[in-house]
């Protein structure tokens, strides 16, 4: 039985991910900033499987080698750890460019070191969707990338950042002996499995309460997370999987979103005032054909991820 890293395992997509490779019965490593830290840590401990094939590691995305022994004599490493920027954060290059691009390098440097067989990287659509001919382009599929310059005009930092690391790990790849595939999930939603909800999450948490004053501008894929963690299984597994995958439901805006959970949860005081962000409303399509021809299944439908979710609100008390 294969053995993994996780890392950064207190995320969204890393947690879950984790939780469905305890129940396939892998060992897994995983690494957090802080293992002490019972309350951000703590329910990754309690997941079916954990007692007996998880290991919780110290790491930091920017100490140099602080992966390497998380890494060590695994089959394979998902590196899902990515900062996603706190809006008006003043220092978009220490706190969202920095680890993400260097954290990115830092760990596949590692890998090169410890001859991991298949490093898998999330990334996301945001690296594939910035740029100003999107429209005569789609569908985008995987050959397409975010043009960096679209991207600064902007404020794009998270697509800047994520389209930069993953270009990165690219090159790297070229030039040494190591099987990477990439998958690029768009926005994830589903249910909540740590205790608190992190970076997408709480948006919708924040737009469904109506506490932000307003809702994105943005048009964007949306993907169930059990689609996510299925596709990075998809590509750690299958030896067809190469290159870069799209995984992608429904594009919608975030006023379709607003008005469709509107009518089944009436009583919510949602959002309803767009936010004036320029660059992120371009109307688009995804080309998932990349992954559906691995014999993906068809994609969780917007209702449900979102039901999932709020569902998930409800029974842990924020809604």
């Amino acid at each position: 039985m294969p053995e993994f890293c996780v890392t950064g395992g207190t995320g969204f997509i890393a947690s879950h991910l984790i939780k469905t490779l305890l129940e396939k019965g892998h060992t897994v490593t995983t690494t957090v900033r802080n293992p002490e830290d019972e309350e951000k840590v703590g329910f990754l401990s309690e997941l079916s499987g954990a007692k007996e094939r998880l290991k919780i590691l110290k790491a930091d995305l920017l100490v140099e080698r602080s992966f390497e022994k998380a890494v060590t004599g695994v089959d394979g490493v998902f590196h899902t750890a990515s900062p996603v920027l706190v809006p008006f954060d003043e220092n978009v290059q220490k706190n969202l460019i920095d680890p993400c691009v260097k954290g990115t390098l830092n760990v596949l440097n590692s890998c090169l070191k410890a001859n991991v067989k298949r490093f898998v990287l999330t990334s996301s659509c945001s690296s594939i969707r910035y740029r100003d001919d999107v429209q005569q382009l789609c569908p985008l599929n995987e050959s397409h990338w975010t043009d960096l310059e679209y991207c600064k005009r902007y404020n794009l930092w998270y697509a800047y950042a994520k389209t930069v690391a993953e270009r990165e790990v690219w090159r790297i790849a070229k030039e040494n002996e190591i099987d990477v595939v990439v998958v690029n999930p768009s926005f994830v939603v589903g249910p909540l499995l740590a205790p608190q909800p992190t970076s997408t999450l709480l948006l919708i948490l924040a737009i469904v309460k109506g506490m932000k004053g307003e809702y994105p501008n943005t048009t964007v894929g949306f993907v169930h997370i059990n689609d996510v963690v299925a596709a990075h299984l998809l590509a750690m597994e299958d030896t067809n999987a190469s290159g870069r995958l799209i995984c992608s439901s429904t594009v919608a805006h975030w006023s379709q979103i607003i008005q469709m959970l509107r009518s089944k949860y009436p009583s919510y005081p949602f959002e309803n005032k767009c936010s004036s962000q320029q660059g992120d409303d371009n109307p688009h399509s995804m080309d998932t054909t990349k992954i559906t021809q691995l014999g993906f299944p068809p994609f969780i439908t917007l209702d449900r991820m979102f039901d999932d979710c709020i569902t998930s609100f409800q029974d842990k008390g924020f809604l």
